[in-house]
């Protein structure tokens, strides 16, 4: 027996032993996995919502979209909830053909006059979010600000500049009525998106109008000219006015020597004034009988 006894008590302490080095092994492996899990779940199931922006809570489960809008922080969203984020600060887009702006493809916008003729141009639009009115935003269009922009609200600007713009003539709209068109186009816009809490401040040209080139070139020898008659009409009016001054001057001369002749023939005296007036003081020299010209000698 005690042979039997030596041998099986190292035997079980050996078991034993292994047994606790194998769970304490699994356990080394499985609590950085339980670790990295418990992290995950933490950084997937919290969402910040950033300075100058209002989240709005969406619950893609069951559908619900939270009335209210969150202000800046940290917020608990539960795998199957995401929150929206809105600017409520002024932020800016342009919708350009250049390559180097806020997308690399062409983005400007392409409409026609009331005579067919095909115009571009560059467009920008500055806007915000009513944070009281975010919530009925998101209902309205269920996506994000940046889909927002490059849909509904770049497909109203375009809708509202094409009808102004397809009553007018290619002239008006490179000219006078350029700025009329796109103010035209921003009343319109901002009415359609204020109920939904879409802010649109402002929308404005963000270059020339492209105009075909022979149009352009005609616009601009219509204008050279126009400017040409103008500046003749200038000169006319300058010469005209120049002549009138001389004719009143002349008449006003004339009507003052008739004035001072009046005045001598009714009073020779006024001779003879003048020339005492006039008189440096120096005696002249003089020949002959009878008093000195102009000098009274009794």
């Amino acid at each position: 027996m005690s042979y039997v006894t030596t041998e099986r008590r190292p035997m079980l302490g050996r078991l034993f032993n292994g047994g606790l080095r194998r769970k304490f092994s699994r356990s080394v492996i499985a609590f950085p996995i339980l670790a990295g899990a418990a992290a995950l779940l933490m950084t997937t199931s919290f969402a910040r919502v950033e300075p100058g922006n209002v989240g709005i809570r969406v619950n893609n489960i069951a559908g619900g979209v939270r009335p209210n809008s969150l202000g800046v922080g940290w917020y608990f969203a539960p795998p199957g909830t995401h929150i929206y984020e809105y600017p409520v600060f002024t932020r800016t887009y342009t919708w350009t053909s250049s390559s180097t702006e806020q997308s690399p493809i062409d983005e400007s916008f392409n409409f026609q006059d009331r005579n067919g003729l095909s115009l571009k141009a560059d467009v920008a639009v500055s806007y915000h979010v009513d944070p009281a009115k975010a919530s009925i935003l998101f209902q309205r269009y269920r996506t994000d600000m940046d889909q927002i922009i490059a849909g509904p609200l770049r497909n109203a600007i375009r809708n509202a500049i094409v009808e102004r713009a397809a009553q007018l003539g290619v002239e008006q709209i490179y000219g006078d009525h350029k700025a009329e068109l796109i103010a035209t186009a921003q009343k319109k816009v901002e009415a359609f998106f204020a109920p939904v809490g879409l802010q649109v401040e402002q929308i404005y040209w963000a270059g020339n109008i492209v105009v075909p080139p022979q149009v352009l070139d005609q616009i601009n020898a219509k204008i050279a000219n126009e400017q040409a008659a103008l500046a003749a009409q200038a000169n006319v009016a300058t010469a005209q006015a120049n002549a009138e001054a001389r004719i009143a001057k002349a008449k006003g001369d004339a009507e003052a020597i008739q004035v001072e002749a009046q005045a001598i023939r009714t009073n020779p005296e006024i001779v003879k004034l003048r020339a005492v007036e006039r008189w440096d003081g120096r005696l002249p020299t003089y020949t002959g009988a009878g008093p000195m010209p102009f000098i009274d000698v009794k």
